[in-house]
């Protein structure tokens, strides 16, 4: 169907009711099905279809192609990236998952936390457990966190983009880019208009109305939902790309980098890759002394792939016999999460689904939002939403002493006889802005397809304590206003807190007896809002331009490189930051003109 003025196409009912159908019958499936309409562009494809060309002289022979970047990940920063260098140049570009286009789950904001609870081996999002006891997801799907992520679209700070050293100018032209394609205003939903008006009751003002700037007070953000609840991701950014120049494999699981030395340098040239059949392929750089391999694999995925194929720390890579290519200690390093606290709020009447559309920008280094309700049916939702289900807070019947794995899984089972309004209500969400607590990753084993060892040590620095509680008194003040007296059954501000402790599932031990203490609630309840980033950081694992330290031809484009999240939420900035390292890269190599309309 072709849009113009790039409008809404008209949705007849019949289409709407089938659907309905569809997700209905899939959504307790977490699968995504053997559909055409997955491989929306003509140049995706799956890994298996991945051949070389046979060489001139021996057409028995096969002769690896080769491109002029190798993009690892299509995620949030992969995407854009390799539709951008794609105008100009040969690109490869490599996701371990599938693609969002025939996938429910992730396709409609109704479908939300089903791809969050689906633990299966086709899930769009990888489940993993810090060593600090949260639990926590990696996506794994083209188009990245875009796909699983609560929607929210906001840029980073005017100071952010400074100190990170990027032209703004082009910044705002990048921002813009991605915005066009993907980006809309929401229609605020009762709760959110709620949450707004408390939120400057509470003190956190101005209001700003819709923006997507980062502005102190309380704001309406963007949103890459439309009006009927669909979800844009990133993936639909290769679709300005040139598709002569592009190849997208899915379910392509690169096993490492592979590198030679030419003049006495050290250099990528290829990467080896396992398909969805198991079968291992090679993919090789041209020798042009500017084409290059890009990790885009996340603030996971990128050190970890850099550990796997021997750059890092020599003890490391030692203790798994993996061939040391370059040491480089910092590499998995001084990783960060912001962690995340909430409150629930039950409500005595029915709440519209909303995910997060409002955001306090604080003055105490903490962000405010809210998500609440359901966009189910009365049997949808009782099928298995796991432990990322905002419904969690019914568990809270169960003692914190019993909160295992095993006691999860029963409760998924009991939790079919419970009614549907128990399921009544939404979370106000405290985030910290700029935790100074550190941690990193580790290798489990060398399987790249398992999760490293993850630690981001929540709450071990103390101003990062004092900014929770802060946060907190925060969402208390707006809990008390009257705004939501509308939807409280009269519980006080304190009985909610109790409640949110018992109700909040990670594996760390409970103080039910100490609700009182703002820091022990903090350190009990922590969460993540998936924003975790570093662990490749400029000036210790690659450059100013992400170029990696002592390697030719080897970039870092992805959150791995930050220091802090940029905004109160980093997938603009992060699509952004793709768009952006493209049009740069493409300006070093071709000059200023030559980049123009791309």
């Amino acid at each position: 169907m072709v849009l113009l003025g790039g409008g809404e196409p008209a949705i007849s009912p019949f289409i709407l009711g089938c659907v309905w159908i569809t997700t209905v019958l899939t959504l307790c499936q977490g699968i995504q099905n053997d559909h055409p309409a997955q491989y929306r562009y003509p140049f995706i494809k799956p890994a298996s279809s991945f051949s070389p060309a046979p060489s001139a002289s021996d057409s028995h022979t096969p002769t690896p192609t080769a491109y002029d970047y190798i993009i690892i990940g299509g995620g949030t920063a992969g995407c854009p990236l390799a539709a951008t260098l794609s105008r100009k140049y040969t690109v490869l570009l490599l996701e371990r998952g599938g693609t969002p286009f025939a996938n429910w789950n992730v396709s409609f904001m109704a479908n939300f936390h089903l791809t969050l609870a689906d633990t299966s081996e086709t899930s769009a999002s990888q489940m993993f457990i810090s060593t600090d006891g949260v639990f926590n997801c990696r996506a794994r799907i083209l188009g990245g966190g875009t796909c699983i992520n609560a929607g929210f679209y906001t840029r980073a700070s005017a100071s952010y983009i400074e100190s990170a050293g990027w032209d703004s100018k082009l910044v705002s032209e990048s921002f813009q880019w991605v915005e066009k394609q993907i980006a809309r205003l929401p229609e605020l939903s009762p709760w959110q208009k709620v949450v707004r008006d408390s939120l400057i009751d509470a003190g956190i003002s101005p209001f700003n109305g819709f923006t997507y700037d980062h502005i102190y007070g309380t704001k309406v953000g963007g949103t890459i939902f439309d009006r009927f609840g669909r979800r844009h991701t990133a993936a639909e950014l290769l679709q300005s790309s040139d598709p002569q120049n592009l190849q997208v494999m899915v379910h392509a699981t690169v096993q490492r980098i592979e590198f030679d030395t030419i003049g006495g340098k050290l250099r990528a040239k290829g990467v080896v890759f396992k398909d969805e059949k198991g079968r291992i392929h090679t993919a090789v750089l041209s020798e042009n002394p500017e084409s290059e391999i890009v990790i885009s694999a996340g603030a996971i995925g990128t050190p970890h792939l850099l550990l796997l194929s021997g750059i890092g720390p020599k003890d490391e890579l030692n203790k798994f016999n993996i061939p040391i290519v370059l040491q480089n200690e910092f590499v998995g390093k001084e990783m960060t999460d912001n962690p995340l606290n909430t409150i629930f709020v039950p409500s005595r009447t029915p709440v519209e689904q909303s995910l997060i559309q409002t955001v306090g920008i604080t003055k105490q280094g903490v962000y405010i939002e809210s998500s609440s309700g359901y966009g189910q049916s009365r049997d949808s939702i009782r099928c298995h939403h796991g432990i990322a289900s905002a419904e969690i807070g019914q568990i809270s019947t169960v003692p914190p002493r019993l909160r295992t794995h095993a006691m999860i899984h029963e409760y998924k089972q009991r939790k079919r006889n419970l009614p549907y309004e128990a399921f009544q209500g939404g979370f106000v969400l405290e985030k910290i802005a700029y935790p100074l607590s550190k941690g990193g990753i580790r290798l489990k084993n060398t399987n790249i397809e398992d999760n490293p060892l993850v630690t981001f040590n929540y709450f071990s620095h103390p101003s990062d304590l004092a900014q929770c509680v802060e946060g907190i008194r925060v969402v208390e003040k707006m809990l008390a206003t009257k705004h939501f007296s509308k939807y409280k059954n009269n519980e006080s501000v304190q009985k909610l807190v109790n409640m949110s402790v018992e109700a909040n599932i990670n594996l760390i031990p409970k103080h039910t007896n100490d609700t009182k203490s703002l820091e022990q609630f903090c350190r009990d309840t922590v969460l993540t809002i998936w924003h975790y980033h570093g662990g490749c950081h400029v000036g210790q694992v690659v450059n100013s331009d992400y170029k990696v330290l002592g390697v030719k031809r080897l970039r870092i484009v992805d959150g791995s490189v930050f220091r802090e999240s940029p905004g109160t939420n980093p997938q603009a900035t992060v699509m952004m930051m793709g768009r952006y390292m493209g049009v740069k890269i493409l300006r070093e190599r071709l000059g200023r003109g030559a980049s123009e309309g791309v």
